[in-house]
């Protein structure tokens, strides 16, 4: 059976639910208006980003660049990258033929050397040369000695390196030959050292 509710607690019950109901519908509108204040106040950056991107004027972008014909011309600093430069160092080597052989004192010239002591009673027979700095050198035949010569080799342009030889050791001087390779028929230069400078004797 169902409970029975007096005639003198009606009212307050529908006064209490009543007062409910309006608290209730209060707290929505609260809540609604919170949410909309959220969502304005977060609204409102993205407004603020967009006119400062847009600025005063339409994006120009990049600045142009121009170019003038010498940009494309090579230069020291500017360098074709798909430039050969074989060429180049196939004609230097057709230029200058570099002497391969062993060459002792090659950075001082036959002039600049000076003989001061000579050894004949052993073999190989040897000699001291003295360079521009006061430093021995001992030598024996058959080394090459002295700064490297040039000679152009006929019509091609190209050039060799010739050096004097040790070609004996005698009693008071050496004898010095240099042969042309490319002109075997030629013959080969001589030049006699001996132990007083003045007496140095050259035939070509």
């Amino acid at each position: 059976m169902a409970p029975r509710i007096a005639p003198s607690q009606c009212p307050r019950a529908s006064r209490a639910l009543w007062v409910l109901g309006l608290a209730a519908f209060g707290l929505a509108g609260v809540a609604c208006e919170e949410k909309v204040m959220q969502s304005t106040t977060q609204a409102a950056p993205v407004d603020s980003l967009a006119s400062a991107s847009a600025g005063p004027g339409e994006d120009a972008g990049p600045p142009k660049v121009e170019f003038q014909e010498a940009d494309f011309s090579e230069t020291e600093r500017s360098r074709d990258p798909f430039r050969s430069f074989a060429g180049m160092f196939a004609e230097e080597s057709k230029t200058t033929v570099r002497s391969q052989r062993e060459v002792m004192l090659d950075q001082f010239s036959i002039d600049e050397l000076k003989l001061i002591g000579l050894v004949t009673r052993i073999n190989p027979a040897k000699a001291m040369l003295v360079d521009p700095t006061g430093k021995g050198h001992v030598v024996q035949r058959g080394q090459f000695i002295g700064r490297a010569e040039r000679v152009q080799a006929g019509t091609s342009g190209a050039e060799y390196e010739i050096n004097w030889r040790v070609d004996r050791i005698r009693e008071e001087d050496i004898v010095l030959v240099r042969e042309d390779p490319t002109h075997p028929d030629v013959p080969s230069a001589t030049r006699v050292i001996p132990l007083r400078p003045e007496n140095i004797q050259t035939s070509n």
